[in-house]
């Protein structure tokens, strides 16, 4: 057997099986729908996997008057304004949790840490133990922190007490997208769209993603 089969031979997107009973929060942050269009991508991967999902952003700190004075911005905030605000119940709902979110200095954004800060109360109590949990990002360019801002999620996850499932190099599509083993992430150019194709690799995430969340889930029942 050679050493690709090896590596890949055991990927979770082989066969057609189905997970059951497995629901998944995505949960983003974007101004450009970078990360909106990543976290769509992972909720079609998920629901071809057979899991219930849940889109959901988190809230806006940014003031109006700046969010008005950048057309794009503006543009996907009006287009996204269905798009319901994640709840400290979505967390204790969810058993899988992806997050997606632009890199800010090799960090999270701060809307994100935000909401992150308000989830103290499910941690006290073991409410977020146990949770199987990945994340992707996006930067303008390819080292500009996008593996920080993955780890830097996968920190606080840790504290959590949840299951981090990176999706590593389970599957060939992981080169294909730029080879980021933490997690998914693009790079987007000055022109707003994408450099890599990762549409193939998110969707692989998010598929292993509920894959570990069923084996949890069926060990703990």
């Amino acid at each position: 057997m050679g050493f690709l089969s090896k590596l890949f031979g055991n990927s979770s997107d082989k066969g057609t099986e189905k997970m059951t009973n497995v629901k998944l929060a995505v949960i983003y942050y974007s101004m450009g729908g970078t990360n909106y269009q990543l976290a769509k991508w992972a909720e079609e991967g998920a629901k071809e996997a057979g899991a219930e999902v849940k889109v959901l952003k988190v809230p806006e700190l940014a003031p109006q008057s700046a969010i008005e004075g950048n057309p794009v911005w503006k543009s996907h905030v009006e287009a996204t304004k269905d798009v319901p605000e994640v709840k400290l119940d979505d967390l204790e709902w969810a058993d899988a949790i992806i997050f997606s979110v632009p890199t800010r200095f090799g960090n999270m954004p701060a809307q994100m840490k935000q909401f992150l800060d308000t989830t103290g109360g499910l941690w006290f109590n073991g409410k977020l133990m146990n949770k199987v949990v990945s994340a992707m990002t996006s930067a303008q360019n390819p080292h500009g922190g996008q593996e920080a801002t993955i780890l830097s999620l996968y920190t606080s996850m840790y504290h959590w007490g949840a299951i981090v499932a990176a999706p590593g190099y389970t599957d060939p599509v992981t080169f294909g997208a730029g080879g980021n083993p933490y997690g998914t992430s693009v790079t987007v150019g000055q022109d707003g769209k994408m450099i890599e194709d990762v549409q193939a690799a998110v969707k692989h995430q998010a598929k292993r993603t509920v894959t570990v969340a069923e084996w949890v889930k069926k060990a703990n029942q």
